[in-house]
């Protein structure tokens, strides 16, 4: 899935730190000319897109390169470490960095290596899923699972520059294509009806959806880095998410599917159809793979918990969210009803 007319474009994330440029259209094969690579570089990347870590590498003055498995189960404490070990091995100073060359598991991953790496280093990230580029890439956050639960150690650490490069994805299956498309849906019935409808249409320009979601959540983030407030908005769809790939063990189902299955009760009414109804035509599930009671322990463990209960976002109609505290009782019983 190219971009068409082939055209750059960068767009700025603010950020008090300085901010950084997400650059859209570029080849990997031009990540020199966005990405400071004159120097040592420790690029992390999976079996699936070591492919396209080589091709960075081959930009870069001094590379070492580090793969791990595929899949939700290398973001962990264990992968943790070996980052931080092959940074010592290759001698890695303040003045070098890392490199993400893969999906939100790789980038959520080597970004926290880089944040806590001699307490921070700079951090490249090159998504190569619809997933990544749409969600994970953008936003500063960083994390590992931990004893069971999703993203449960974490940072907020900024990238230096994120390149998006449409062509990867043309190696993607359809089912975790689809789990990108999943996210990207998510932005536009929060925050854009007329986005939205795109997504309706038999005919879609993927790059272009894709595009318009990342400029929806670079808006929310450069209002509200911290989540303190509007950047809650964008977990629409994954408190339930997290604890369905909790109780799996981060196994048979993936996030965008997870996403997908906890926007189904977080919408109402006429929203409810149109985003289950858009969900299917892309072969993502909108039912629940265990029993809801299964979940509330996980539930209990989300981030977005507060003293008295959780911070649910809600989707009265396409184009509009709602925050609603809701008990974690609450929370699985409206999930239950609703699948």
């Amino acid at each position: 899935m190219t971009d068409k007319k082939d055209v750059i474009e960068r767009v700025r994330v603010g950020s008090p730190e300085g901010g950084y440029d997400v650059v859209f259209g570029a080849s990997v094969d031009r990540a020199d000319e966005y990405f400071d690579l004159d120097r040592r570089c420790l690029i992390v990347t999976d079996e699936n897109t070591e492919p396209y870590a080589k091709r960075v590498a081959a930009r870069c003055k001094e590379p070492r390169i580090v793969t791990f498995p595929a899949g939700e189960k290398t973001k962990c404490a264990d992968s943790l470490q070996r980052i931080w070990k092959e940074c010592c091995d290759a001698n890695l100073a303040r003045t070098d960095c890392v490199v993400a060359v893969g999906g939100g598991v790789i980038g959520d991953l080597a970004g926290f290596a880089a944040a806590t790496y001699m307490r921070g280093i700079d951090f490249y990230n090159v998504p190569t899923t619809v997933l990544s580029q749409v969600d994970s890439s953008v936003g500063g956050k960083c994390a590992i699972d931990f004893a069971g639960y999703k993203n449960i150690v974490g940072a907020f650490y900024d990238p230096k520059a994120v390149l998006i490069d449409h062509s990867v994805l043309e190696t993607l299956d359809r089912r975790q294509f689809a789990c990108g498309v999943a996210e990207a849906l998510k932005m536009a019935a929060t925050f854009d009806a007329e986005l939205f409808s795109e997504f309706e249409k038999e005919e879609k320009d993927y790059a272009a959806l894709i595009k318009d979601a990342v400029k929806i959540k670079i808006d929310v983030v450069g209002r509200d880095r911290r989540e303190s407030s509007l950047r809650r908005a964008l977990n629409f769809g994954h408190t339930a998410a997290h604890a369905i790939e909790s109780v799996s063990e981060f196994g048979d189902i993936l996030h965008g599917e997870a996403v997908a299955i906890g926007m189904i009760p977080m919408a109402q009414g006429g929203a409810r159809r149109r985003i289950k109804a858009v969900l299917e035509a892309e072969g993502l599930p909108t039912a629940l793979p265990c029993g809801a009671e299964k979940l509330t322990e996980a539930v209990y463990h989300d981030k977005k918990m507060t003293g008295d209960g959780l911070i649910a976002v809600v989707c009265p109609e396409i184009g509009r969210f709602e925050f609603v505290k809701m008990t974690p009782e609450e929370f699985m019983r409206r999930t239950a009803e609703a699948l």
